[in-house]
C-alpha cells in the first residue's frame, strides 16, 4: 500500500513539476544565459524534487516556490564551477569565425528564452560574481524576497541584499555628463552595427568620415588582411567579410563611452572602440581582443531611455513580464518623440 501512494505522490509532483517547467527554464536561462546550460540545471532540480520523501513534501505549502528555489541553487552550482574554470582568450581568428557562426534556427521556446534577456545585459551579467548574478536576477527580475535567496546563496537576507545592489549599480557606468551627445553616439554606434550586419555600404558611406582609420589585434584577422584600413570607402567594403561577426556584436558602453562588444553566447570576446568626431560621423574603429583590456574594460548597459531600460531588466516587482521580445530601433525612436 506504501509504495503505491509513493508512486501517485511521484506522479503528482511530475505533473506540477511540468506544468512549471517553463518558469522554470525562464529563471535558469535568466541566470546561465545558456538554453542547453537552462536545461541542465532543470533536470538537476527534478532529480532533487524526486528524491525527496513523501512527508517532506507534504509540508512544502508552494511547490512553484521550491521549484524555482532549487532550479536556481542549481544554476548558482554552475555558475561557481563556471567561474572557477580558467577561460581561454581567443587563439585565433579561425577561433572567432567559429564562436560567432550563425546557429541553426532555436525551436520556439528558445526562442522566447532568448528574446527575454537582452545580449547587453547577458554580458553584464557574465561579468558578475556568481553569487551577484544570482541575487540580482531572482530578485529584479523574478521578485524573489531576499529572505528566500539568502536561502539559495547560505548567505544572510542582508547579505543577498547588497549582493544585488553592486551588480544593480554594475549595470551603468554612471550618468553621462552629456546626455545629447550621449544618445546621439549611441544611435551612430548602433546604426554601423545594423549596417555592417546588413553590408549595407551606402550607410555605411554615410556614417564613416572620409578619412576614417581601422585598426585590429593580428591575431584576430586572417593573414591576408591588414591590421589598418584607411579610408570610408575601404572600411565599408571590408565589412562584408565580417558580417557573420557583426551578428554577434551588441551596442554597449565600454569604459563610459559607446562601442560594440562581440559576444557569442554573452561572453565578451573582441571589443569595438568607435571613435567619432564633431561633425558626427565614425574616424576610428580600434578593434581588440586582447585578454588583459577585456579583463580591464567596464562593460555597461547603454541607456537608451528609462522606458527601455525597464524593458530590459523586466523588473516585474513594477508590473513587467518575464518574456520580453527585444527592443528594436524603431522603438528607441518612439521613445524619443
Amino acid at each position: 500500500m506504501s509504495a503505491t501512494k509513493s508512486s501517485v505522490d511521484l506522479d503528482d509532483l511530475a505533473r506540477r513539476f511540468d506544468a512549471d517547467r517553463r518558469h522554470l527554464r525562464s529563471v535558469a536561462f535568466q541566470l546561465l544565459g545558456s538554453t542547453a546550460d537552462a536545461d541542465d540545471a532543470v533536470q538537476s532540480a527534478w532529480l532533487k524534487a524526486s528524491r525527496c520523501d513523501s512527508d517532506a513534501l507534504a509540508n512544502i505549502a508552494n511547490l512553484t516556490g521550491w521549484f524555482t528555489t532549487i532550479t536556481a541553487h542549481a544554476a548558482f552550482d554552475q555558475l561557481r564551477v563556471r567561474k572557477r574554470r580558467a577561460e581561454q582568450p581567443l587563439a585565433d581568428a579561425a577561433d572567432l569565425d567559429r564562436l560567432t557562426a550563425t546557429p541553426s534556427a532555436p525551436a520556439d521556446e528558445d526562442a522566447l528564452l532568448a528574446d527575454s534577456v537582452s545580449s547587453a545585459l547577458l554580458v553584464v551579467l557574465d561579468r558578475l560574481s556568481p553569487a551577484q548574478r544570482v541575487a540580482f536576477v531572482l530578485h529584479d527580475v523574478f521578485a524573489m524576497p531576499f529572505e528566500t535567496i539568502a536561502g539559495v546563496l547560505d548567505r544572510s537576507p542582508a547579505a543577498a541584499k547588497k549582493l544585488a545592489s553592486r551588480a544593480r549599480g554594475r549595470l551603468h557606468h554612471g550618468p553621462a555628463t552629456e546626455p545629447r551627445r550621449m544618445a546621439e553616439h549611441l544611435e551612430i554606434v548602433d546604426a554601423f552595427l545594423v549596417a555592417s550586419r546588413g553590408g549595407d555600404i551606402a550607410t555605411l558611406l554615410e556614417l564613416l568620415a572620409p578619412d576614417v582609420v581601422r585598426r585590429v589585434d593580428p591575431a584576430l584577422v586572417r593573414d591576408d588582411v591588414p591590421t589598418e584600413v584607411r579610408g570610408a570607402r575601404e572600411v565599408a567594403e571590408e565589412t562584408r567579410l565580417f558580417a557573420r561577426r557583426a551578428r554577434a556584436g551588441v551596442v554597449m558602453l565600454i569604459d563610459g563611452a559607446p562601442g560594440i562588444v562581440l559576444a557569442p553566447r554573452g561572453r565578451a570576446q573582441v571589443l569595438l572602440e568607435i571613435g567619432i568626431a564633431a561633425g558626427g560621423r565614425i574616424h576610428a574603429i580600434d578593434i581588440t581582443g586582447d585578454g588583459d583590456r577585456l579583463r580591464r574594460a567596464t562593460l555597461a548597459l547603454p541607456q537608451w531611455s528609462s522606458q527601455e531600460q525597464r524593458r530590459l531588466i523586466g523588473y516585474q516587482g513594477q508590473g513587467s513580464q518575464s518574456a520580453r521580445r527585444p527592443v528594436t530601433s524603431q522603438d528607441r525612436k518612439h521613445d524619443a518623440r
